[in-house]
This record gives C-alpha cells, structure tokens and sequence, in this order.
C-alpha cells in the first residue's frame, strides 16, 4: 500500500462522499421509491431526477436557510409532481400514499445513519490537515453543514452556484486550491464521481483519492488516474498520515 506521504490538505466534495459514502443520490432515491413502492419503473424515475435537477439549476427553488430535509422534499416534490404530468404516476395515488414525503423522510434519515460512518472520518482529518469543501450546491451548503455538524471542519467552501464554476469545469477545483493556500501537488481531493471529481482534479495537478461506488453508470473510467481508489470513506485513514 503507497501512502500518501506529500500531502498537506484535503479538499472534499460533498454530495455522494460525504452524505452517501460512494452512492449517487439516484440510486439512493430509487431505492426509497422501491421501498414505498411507488408505481413507475427505474427509466421514468431517472427522467423524473435528470428533470428535478436541471429544474435546480435554473430555477432557485433552494434558499440559502434550506437544510437538505428541505432539499429532499423540493426535489422529491418536484419529481412526483413530473411524473403525474407525464402520466406515469396517478395523482391521487401519490396524493394518498404521500410519496414526496416518505421519500424525503428516508433519505434524510439515511444521511444521517450514513454521517455516523463519515463525519468521524472528516473529523480525524480536520485535526491533521486544513480541509476546504468543493461542492456543486444550491447555494445553502452552510446550512447543510452546520445541520449536520460538519461545518466547523472545513477552513473555506468553494460551492457552485456561489463562485458561478460548476464541476466537471477544472477552474472550481482550482478555487479550492487557491483558498487552501497550497501546490497543487501538495493537495489531496477526495470524491465519487469519476468525471466531475477525479478528471477535474487530476487536471489542475492534485492528487486524488476516488470514492468508488454505486455512480451513476455512463462514466468512461480508467482506474490509473486515480493516486488512491477506496470504497469506504473510513478506509482513506490507513492511506494518509496522522
């Protein structure tokens, strides 16, 4: 095992990390809407997703006082009510059955099982290295972080919709860089996405720590590119100095 001996911060992405430990929020979601067996198959669902986020993207329906409850429930409204005017979904049913809401519900409450598992890994690091987050976000990332106590770890955060970069571009993991205050070469990121995370990373001369994991499955990998490939947060520990 190399460890990695030169590294002198740490720069984290949030969604799929942090919250999920290598999931994508897709899968996470699919899987609630299995659970509450909510009557549409896994094709509708991604469009109902791919719909709601590019919906966030350009209609700020996020306010910077939202936590991710509040988050869940804009997203998890916004693709039951697209699902209903495709005609995948009967809206009585979903009105009845209160899909938006039990959907919302599970995934914040399997955040914070999840967080049982990541945040003391943030924490250990925090107090060895100085950590900034780079994260495409709806512009409420502090609120998020200081609900689930994760805030006072990170030194600067770089968000998308704050700084007007959005990942895969290279320039955001440049601003983190820059807000660390180091070579590039002297900095480690740690992301699930192969394409927004590590390709960007490597491109600015970071090292890079790949959470691999459930994505969201049309990526071009190749696993040389990556200094350090793990499938659990916590094992990123044995890897790094302390």
């Amino acid at each position: 095992m190399n460890k990695l001996t030169d590294i002198k911060g740490i720069i984290f992405d949030y969604g799929g990390t942090i919250d999920t430990n290598s999931r994508h929020w897709a899968e996470v979601l699919w899987e609630k809407y299995a659970t509450y067996e909510v009557p549409v198959s896994k094709a509708d669902f991604r469009d109902a997703y791919v719909h709601g986020e590019r919906t966030l993207a350009r209609v700020p329906l996020v306010k910077p006082e939202h936590n991710f409850h509040d988050v869940l429930r804009i997203k998890t409204d916004i693709q039951i009510s697209w699902l209903i005017e495709q005609g995948k979904l009967d809206a009585q049913k979903a009105s009845e059955q209160g899909y938006a809401s039990k959907i919302a519900d599970s995934c914040y409450e399997y955040v914070l099982n999840v967080l049982k598992r990541t945040r003391p890994v943030v924490q250990k690091l925090s107090e060895h290295y100085k950590l900034v987050l780079v994260s495409n976000f709806y512009g409420n990332i502090q609120t998020i972080l200081k609900d689930f106590e994760l805030f006072d770890f990170f030194s600067d955060i770089v968000e998308s919709s704050v700084v007007g970069v959005r990942k895969p571009d290279p320039a955001i993991y440049r601003l983190g860089v820059e807000a660390m205050g180091l070579p590039a070469g002297e900095v480690l990121v740690v992301g699930d996405s192969f394409s927004k995370d590590v390709v960007p990373a490597k491109a600015v001369g970071c090292k890079v720590a790949w959470l691999s994991g459930e994505g969201w499955g049309n990526e071009e990998i190749d696993e040389s590119l990556p200094d350090v490939i793990i499938t659990d947060l916590p094992d990123l520990l044995q890897f790094i100095n302390l």
